[in-house]
């Protein structure tokens, strides 16, 4: 299983089992950080975390490309099934079993409107993600300021976390959830995107490590290696 970074929170977890392909927020057309040429494989899934543009991204055009499946809220599956996406309607706190592994819906606190030419539509309630697959588990955040709910997620390998501020948890208060968490790994992100989420992930680093968690600092494009 190979975990990649596409920048700000796009993150391609690939060959789960050898053969499932899933993405979380693919923000790909329109993100200046996306790797130059970078070719997505096969999708057999879409975890979309809210409906902000950023993070809704591209699914509707990979859904219908690939005939994946998006894993989301209710209300946002309802809006992309009317775009003839196939979807799987989860809420927060939900689990399911799929067939590339466990995946639950954790809270988020943030908003989830989605922008439909001149209208934003109601996108439910935004959300982050825990995917168990290969015996590893996957922690992506969404958008989210830090809330208290995050003492409750415990058992992570890998944990990818906003720093940006502004929209979302700046360094500090990541910091403090990284202390709540306390991941195997976690990885910044969604920063420098553009200047109003700027952030220094190296601040970032130095301090979680101090607690004992590994922080790995990834370019768009770099993969990690998650074995069973």
């Amino acid at each position: 299983m190979k975990v990649t970074f596409l920048g700000h929170a796009a993150v391609l977890i690939s060959e789960i089992e050898g053969k499932y392909n899933v993405i979380i927020d693919p923000f790909i057309s329109g993100n200046p950080a996306y790797p130059k040429g970078f070719e997505l494989p096969k999708l057999d899934y879409i975890l979309v975390t809210h409906g902000h543009g950023d993070h809704l991204g591209d699914t509707v055009e990979l859904a219908k490309k690939y005939g994946a499946t998006v894993i989301a809220n209710f209300e946002l599956c309802h809006y992309l099934q009317s775009k003839d996406c196939k979807v799987h309607p989860m809420h927060v706190g939900g689990v399911y079993y799929f067939e590339f592994g466990k995946v639950k819906l954790t809270p988020a606190v943030h908003g989830s409107g989605i922008n439909d030419g001149d209208k934003v539509i109601y996108g439910g309630n935004p959300c982050g993600f825990l995917i168990k697959a290969e015996g590893k588990t996957i922690y992506h955040a969404g958008d989210t300021g830090l809330t208290k709910e995050m003492e409750l997620i415990k058992g992570v390998d890998l944990a990818f976390l906003p720093i940006g501020g502004n929209f979302v948890m700046d360094v500090e208060d990541a910091i403090t959830a990284v202390e709540m968490i306390k991941p195997k790994v976690v990885v910044p992100m969604h920063y420098n995107t553009w200047d109003i989420i700027k952030a220094d992930p190296e601040k970032f680093k130095t301090e979680v490590e101090k607690m004992g968690v590994r922080c790995v600092i990834m370019k768009p494009g770099e993969t990690i290696e998650c074995q069973k």
